[in-house]
């Protein structure tokens, strides 16, 4: 590999992390009624392509790849992370659904060539919502497939969504990948040391 060629590697490096970086403080710092806010992740034309060759579900759509989880983030077993925030912002979603009156933004990252099922604790089907993918569909159980990007040299994937609930709460998610089922609360509108999970 010649010099240009690894120094345009690292500005397209330096890019994907300053636009996640970006995404990520537009979202939190738009007004509730803005019109540019979105309560629905939009997909995303650009996300990276990935290859659908290992079989299983379809791919989900990603925004970035990564060398590494970002700073922040908190792995759950081996091949998941979330926030690391205490309480993640919840705004009023505009959505009819009782399950899905406010939603978190966040970034769920994958390890790549994984494929991981997410689901509210048991007790949650009828208070939480969860998706990611840029596809606006949001459910009690959702699986996110990271398919391996083109080239193979990512570690980990970036996918927009987030969690919609009927009210503020500590939501307990269950993740399981290879066959491992790990547990993380998350504070949705409310640090999880202030909220009952039950």
């Amino acid at each position: 590999m010649n010099s240009n060629s690894a120094e345009r590697r690292s500005v397209r490096t330096t890019a994907g992390w300053g636009f996640l970086c970006l995404t990520v403080v537009l979202a939190a710092c738009t007004p509730p009624g803005d019109p540019r806010r979105h309560t629905t992740p939009p997909a995303n034309p650009a996300a990276p392509t990935t290859s659908t060759s290992t079989g299983g579900p379809p791919c989900t759509p990603s925004v970035d790849t990564l060398a590494a989880p970002p700073a922040g983030y908190r792995l759950v077993g081996e091949d998941v992370a979330v926030p690391d925030a205490p309480v993640m912002s919840a705004e009023d979603s505009g959505e009819t659904e009782p399950a899905a009156r406010l939603f978190a933004k966040w970034g769920l990252i994958v390890r790549a060539g994984t494929v991981v099922d997410l689901r509210v604790a048991a007790g949650w089907q009828d208070r939480a919502r969860l998706g990611w993918g840029g596809t606006g569909t949001r459910a009690a159980a959702v699986t996110v497939h990271a398919c391996t990007p083109e080239g193979g040299q990512a570690q980990w994937m970036a996918f927009v969504g987030g969690t919609w609930v009927a009210q503020a709460a500590c939501v307990p998610l269950i993740v399981t990948s290879n066959g491992q089922n790990d547990s993380v609360d998350l504070g949705i509108g409310v640090p999880c040391d202030k909220a009952a999970t039950s």
